[in-house]
Order: structure tokens, then C-alpha cells, then sequence
């Protein structure tokens, strides 16, 4: 029988991880979620639960008990925060925490003891004040993917929706910086991964690549930049020639309506909110953020720490339940590819 274990990390333990994890965990049977390992701080988590007003039992585990234990309880693997968290207060003082749970689980699903990593989300700025040298979870998942392989990982964000997906080539640089930073390689680095792992973990045949040009109308045949013929349409002649199904570059301002979405299996825009406004836009809820490129399974709901709604009991589960449907989706239908 296939693994069928997912990690799930605390994230940002005075965010919402914590909140949505327990309702997760009391939606498992309705929403036939496959069982999850939850590695975070379980004081944490208690005393979350007892705030919430809701019935939890936690118990101790690890990945060889979790899944008998998941039924009755949610498994816990213990990764203590190091500090008293009160929810919706943030403290640098536990990071170590946030970080270890992270490598924690990705060091699990290298070892082929969990199906999939999902990560509830993190604060950048929280680890930037302990000294976290990554822009990002992307960008820390591409570097432990990488020292633990040996070999170069491209990460690629894809946000995942039930009506769109959609990918940014660059992802957390300032715009000011995306025309000097843009490369023909990057976007055909970016379309290269994106159609591997739709036909290896979504099931795609042949996946279809709408390619958004970088400026107003795809540059207007350079009237409005020159980006577009030099920068952009190089890449999707590239991934043609390599019978990759690619098209554009588009402008991106008609590419997001019903009848275009129908014409593609994934956007690939030039940067961060060029993709994800239209990305949350359309489903907000239940979108999912899901990293390809890596030699393992990684998603995570399309949101933020919510630090005003942690505790309060208004947080819906929503996007991480769809997170953790889509990370058992992508492990049954085709395992880990290493380098793309």
C-alpha cells in the first residue's frame, strides 16, 4: 500500500496553523483526509484547543505511530516553541521552533517516511528578526532540498485553485527589480518544471502554458517595452522546440476570464502579483500554494499567519483542508521526481 502520511508543520505557532490544524483534524472523517503528523509545539496546541472551546485529544507520536494514532487523536511530534506563545503575538524568541518543524518534516519526506510535506504559514518578518537568511518557505525549501541532494533545485510557486492555476516566475523581489532580474532562462527554467510536474504529480497529459507577456498589452510590439520580443518570447520558442506546449507571451490583463482559462492548464507570469491577484481572486479559500521543483511533495494553504483571527475561533480551515487533499493527490499519482 502506497505511504499515505502527510507533516504538517505548526508554522508561525501564534498565527493560525495551530487553529486550522484542530479543525482540520475534527473534519478528518467528513473530509476524508489521509492521516497527518502534525509537528509543532503540543502545549501550544492544547492550550489552543481549550481556547477554542473544542475536544481534542493530542497524543505523542512520530511517523511510525501517527497513523494508528490519527483516528483517536491528533499525533503530535513534539518541536517546542522555546517561549510562552499567546495567539495573535508574534515572538522572534520562536523561531528555532518555527524553523526546526520545517526541516523536521522535509527530512522526513526525503527519508520516504512521509507522502508529502504542508506547511501552515510562516511570518518572514519573525524569522527575519532571528537572523532567517531566506526570502521565504519557497526559497528554505529549495535550499534543504538542495543540501540534502547534493544537486541545484529550481523551486517554482504555483498557486492552485479550482478554476486557475498560476505561476510567477519571480516571486519575492521588489517590481522595480523584476526587468532587470528577468531572463529568458529563468522563464524557460520555470515553464521547464511547471510542465514535468503537472504531467508527473496533477496527471496531465500534455499540460497547455499560457505565458503572460512582463508589460502593458505584452509590450505592444515594443512600443511598451522591449522585454516581451527579447526577454520572454525566446523562452516559449524554447519550450516549444522541446515539445513542450507553451503559447504567448499574452497580455496579461486578458488572459484570466472564463473563457481564457479554458485554453491552459497554468499561467506562467513574469512576477509575484501579476499571478496571484487573479490567483486569490478566484479562490481565495480554497486556493493552495504548491512548490514545484523540489525532490519532494510541498504544499500550503494560499494564506498568512492571520494573526488578529488566531484564537478567536474564526479562522477557516478551508485552504489547508485543500492543501492537505492535494499534497495525497500528488503523492498517489506519481511519487517524487528528484531533478526535473
Amino acid at each position: 500500500m502506497a505511504l499515505s502520511l502527510l507533516a504538517l508543520t505548526q508554522g508561525d505557532p501564534a498565527g493560525i496553523g495551530p487553529d486550522i490544524a484542530l479543525t482540520a483534524w475534527l473534519r478528518r472523517s467528513e473530509e476524508r483526509l489521509d492521516p497527518f503528523l502534525y509537528i509543532g509545539d503540543p502545549g501550544i496546541l492544547s492550550a489552543r484547543s481549550a481556547q477554542l472551546g473544542l475536544s481534542v485529544p493530542i497524543e505523542p507520536a512520530d511517523e511510525t505511530s501517527a497513523p494508528d494514532i490519527f483516528e483517536r487523536a491528533l499525533p503530535v511530534a513534539a518541536m517546542p516553541a522555546g517561549v510562552p506563545i499567546a495567539p495573535g503575538k508574534p515572538d522572534s524568541a520562536s523561531a528555532a521552533g518555527t524553523i526546526g518543524a520545517i526541516e523536521h518534516g522535509v527530512a522526513l519526506a526525503l527519508a520516504g517516511k512521509v507522502a508529502a510535506v504542508v506547511t501552515n504559514p510562516i511570518a518572514k518578518s519573525v524569522l527575519y528578526d532571528a537572523g532567517f537568511g531566506f526570502p521565504g518557505h519557497t526559497e528554505f525549501l529549495a535550499d534543504l532540498g538542495r543540501r540534502a541532494t547534493g544537486h541545484p533545485v529550481t523551486p517554482v510557486m504555483m498557486i492552485a485553485g479550482p478554476d486557475l492555476r498560476t505561476i510567477p516566475v519571480t516571486i519575492h523581489i521588489p517590481l522595480r527589480d523584476v526587468p532587470g532580474t528577468l531572463t529568458t532562462r529563468m522563464v524557460y527554467e520555470t515553464g521547464r518544471i511547471a510542465a514535468h510536474d503537472l504531467r508527473a504529480r496533477f496527471g496531465i497529459a500534455r499540460p497547455r502554458l499560457a505565458v503572460s507577456g512582463l508589460n502593458p498589452h505584452a509590450g505592444e510590439g515594443g512600443a511598451l517595452g522591449a522585454e516581451d520580443d527579447a526577454v520572454v518570447a525566446p523562452a516559449v520558442a524554447q519550450l516549444r522546440d522541446e515539445d513542450i506546449d507553451a503559447f504567448g507571451p499574452f497580455p496579461a490583463d486578458t488572459m484570466f476570464h472564463a473563457a481564457a482559462r479554458k485554453t491552459y492548464d497554468v499561467a506562467v507570469c513574469m512576477y509575484h502579483d501579476q499571478a496571484l491577484i487573479p490567483a486569490k481572486a478566484l479562490g481565495f479559500d480554497d486556493a493552495v500554494n504548491v512548490t514545484l521543483g523540489l525532490p519532494f511533495i510541498r504544499t500550503s494553504p494560499d494564506h498568512g499567519t492571520a494573526f488578529a483571527l488566531a484564537g478567536t475561533g474564526t479562522a477557516r480551515p478551508t485552504s489547508l483542508i485543500a492543501a492537505l487533499r492535494m499534497a495525497s493527490d500528488m503523492a498517489r499519482r506519481g511519487a517524487t521526481h528528484g531533478r526535473a
